[in-house]
């Protein structure tokens, strides 16, 4: 009886030697992991990914313009860049914008102060509004 009592405290006495303690450390940087798993961790998801869209190499080809159509929008903008900033030194003079209510075509704009700064409030013939906000310098 002896041998086994020894028996039975040997095997407990050689698994406490054994024993340590667990310590989470989380894998995923967005849990407090390393920053340096993102990339690893981000490569496995898409290469594990089955539902890959079939149209996403179409949408991308298609978002792509030709050459001499992004010049032709380019200068476009350009142009009517140029157009909008002359009618406004046209309109409103060397010194920017004042109060005022102002007619362009079917526009109506109205100038008003505000206490964030100017308020500029545009509204077209169809009912729609839009309203700006022109900082205090």
């Amino acid at each position: 009886m002896k041998h086994y009592l020894l028996l039975i405290l040997l095997i407990i006495a050689s698994q406490i030697g054994l024993a340590q303690s667990l310590v989470y450390r989380p894998v995923n940087p967005s849990f407090g992991g390393d920053s340096f798993n993102y990339s690893w961790l981000m490569n496995s998801a898409q290469a594990q990914d089955k539902l890959k869209d079939p149209d996403a190499k179409l949408s991308s080809a298609a978002t792509t313009q030709d050459p001499l159509a992004e010049f032709s929008n380019t200068l476009n903008r350009q142009i009517l860049n140029s157009i909008s900033q002359r009618l406004i030194k046209d309109q409103f003079g060397e010194e920017g914008i004042k109060e005022g209510t102002y007619q362009f075509g079917s526009f109506l704009v109205d100038v008003s102060p505000g206490a964030a700064g100017l308020i500029v409030r545009i509204t077209d013939g169809k009912g729609g509004e839009t309203s700006i906000t022109v900082p205090y310098y």
